[in-house]
């Protein structure tokens, strides 16, 4: 695969991604937040399992309990990231929803220096002001004006964040990412039901009104969308692949003014713009840098 193909099937991917946002969003006009949470995990596993397998048979070693018990830590983050949003898009736009949770790439270096004790580069904080800034605009000048909902996706970016650093770290033990994408999304599914079932009704009409949204999510979005990003990252540079994964932000407003016809005030554009520039910063400043140090 050459580098522009790989960066075309990122492209892919983030569009993808991009189009689960109106998919989470339009769900909910017949199912509950965690109905749709347990169910499309519960497809996103069983669509990868086949993989999992074809992973276990050319692995190393065994999957140890020890191992386990982090790919079981990587799905309650992955779980409380989920509800996070989920919950959130009751109360935000589509396009609010898809530059906030972007924002974890502005969070993971933070989230590292407390579970990886890991200093962050110079460039985070001005990234994070950026980014802050870039809310502050986005809720139209006032954070009294943010939604429930814009809060609850920012707690969402820091728990993506978390889900992030945890299965990287996961990955870099084990050399199973598929063996800890089946279990996170297992645990996230079995957590969602089991709050859907004390906190929501549900009949079998919502959930056939809802298919198409369970089912574009958690087959598209969790499982090919995974899949294209491991093929694309393998032929490009990590910094272009920083690039066309961000889009998914783009992706997310345009699709949703496309479909749910939202729109967004001038200023509001203006703070996108920001936090689309804090995400891009946080990727690709220190990238230049560690291959000037190599050129060097």
């Amino acid at each position: 695969m050459t580098r522009v193909q790989a960066n075309l099937v990122l492209l892919l991917a983030a569009a993808i991604w991009g189009g689960g946002f109106v998919a989470q969003s339009t769900a909910m006009h017949a199912i509950g937040p965690f109905w749709f949470i347990g169910l499309r995990f519960a497809v996103a596993a069983i669509v990868v399992l086949p993989f999992v397998w074809l992973e276990a048979r050319k692995a190393a070693a065994p999957v140890t309990r020890k191992n386990a018990m982090s790919f079981t830590l990587v799905g309650i983050a992955l779980f409380g990231g989920a509800a996070t949003q989920q919950v959130g898009l009751q109360t935000t736009t589509v396009t609010n929803s898809s530059f906030i949770t972007g924002l974890y790439v502005v969070f993971v270096p933070m989230i590292a220096v407390v579970f990886l004790r890991r200093p962050p580069h110079w460039v985070i904080w001005p990234a994070a002001l950026m980014a802050l800034t870039g809310i502050y605009l986005l809720s139209g000048g006032s954070f009294s004006h943010l939604t429930v909902g814009d809060l609850l996706t920012v707690v969402c970016a820091i728990f993506w964040a978390i889900q992030i650093t945890l299965a990287g770290s996961a990955v870099a033990e084990t050399g199973r990412p598929l063996a800890i994408s089946a279990v996170q999304f297992a645990v996230t599914a079995a957590a969602g039901l089991a709050a859907a079932i004390v906190t929501e009704p549900i009949s079998l009409e919502a959930i056939s009104d809802a298919i198409w949204e369970i089912l574009y999510v958690g087959i598209f979005s969790s499982g090919l969308a995974f899949a294209l990003q491991v093929i694309g990252q393998r032929y490009t540079t990590s910094s272009q692949a920083a690039i066309f994964l961000s889009s998914e932000a783009l992706f997310g407003a345009s699709l949703a003014a496309l479909i749910l016809g939202e729109t967004v005030s001038p200023l509001g554009y203006v703070g996108c713009a920001l936090m689309f520039a804090a995400m891009l910063t946080v990727e690709l400043v220190p990238e230049m840098a560690r291959r000037r140090a190599i050129s060097d």
